[in-house]
């Protein structure tokens, strides 16, 4: 059998790092993030379980990194929808319906994520994917109408966050509806736009078949090549 070229088994490890994204919110979702070991994870996508530590500094930035492509990948969802629209009230309208609706429909992921963002020692992990989602949001600030772009993003990202949090905490959370007619008020957006609490988008959060935000198509035999390219790479390191 002649070797497998470069870019295939690039592929490869794209996919095998996309199963892992996939197995960390399935499971984190399933049992929260205490009760999920790299181990789980690894399991549940059909990798080595060391190649867990190849690609992920950690449990908690393999965690941030999976939800932030859930949540990049959902807001991707919403505004891209049909109908299609640039028409910038609507866009953030939809952004902010996203966003609340993952509060609402996943709780306990969407919980640890902030947990996660709270605590010191990790705090807030740049990633690919978190570039991803403020790119979307940048650019539905811009397409809002924004003057100042590097301002009102942020503002935007804090919101949200803050929304967020308030629909999650223990005991005393907020209502969705309520947080969402405080956002729409600041941002002067019809009740009507985005996805009403009333209404139900096509294809919405509450689907519980998440492979669409994850490519993990089977390569032949990508477990061989995943575990020679971790043996190889740490024969070089020794």
């Amino acid at each position: 059998m002649s070797p497998r070229s470069a870019s295939v088994n690039e592929e490869l490890r794209r996919r095998s790092k996309e199963r892992l994204l996939q197995a960390a919110v399935e499971l984190v979702g399933e049992r929260g993030y205490e009760a999920t070991t790299l181990g789980d994870i690894a399991d549940r996508a059909g990798s080595a379980r060391g190649l867990v530590s190849y690609y992920f500094p950690g449990k908690r930035h393999l965690v941030q990194s999976a939800v932030h492509r859930l949540m990049h990948r959902t807001l991707e969802e919403a505004l891209e929808r049909e109908p299609r629209t640039v028409e910038g009230r609507e866009r953030l309208a939809r952004a902010i319906d996203a966003i609340l609706g993952l509060a609402r429909d996943r709780p306990v992921l969407m919980r640890q994520h902030m947990a996660g963002l709270l605590q010191a020692e990790v705090g807030f992990v740049p990633c690919p994917e978190q570039r991803r989602l403020a790119e979307l949001l940048r650019d539905t600030v811009a397409r809002h109408g924004s003057q100042d772009v590097d301002r009102d993003y942020p503002m935007l990202r804090a919101l949200l966050m803050g929304a967020v949090f308030a629909a999650l905490v223990p005991g005393v959370p907020m209502p969705v509806p309520a947080l969402r007619a405080e956002l729409f008020e600041r941002y002067r957006l019809d009740w009507k736009l985005g996805v009403p609490p009333d209404a139900e988008a096509p294809g919405g959060t509450t689907n519980p078949d998440l492979s669409r935000f994850f490519a993990t198509g089977v390569v032949d035999q990508p477990d061989r090549v995943e575990q020679r390219d971790l043996t190889d790479r740490t024969a070089q390191s020794k």
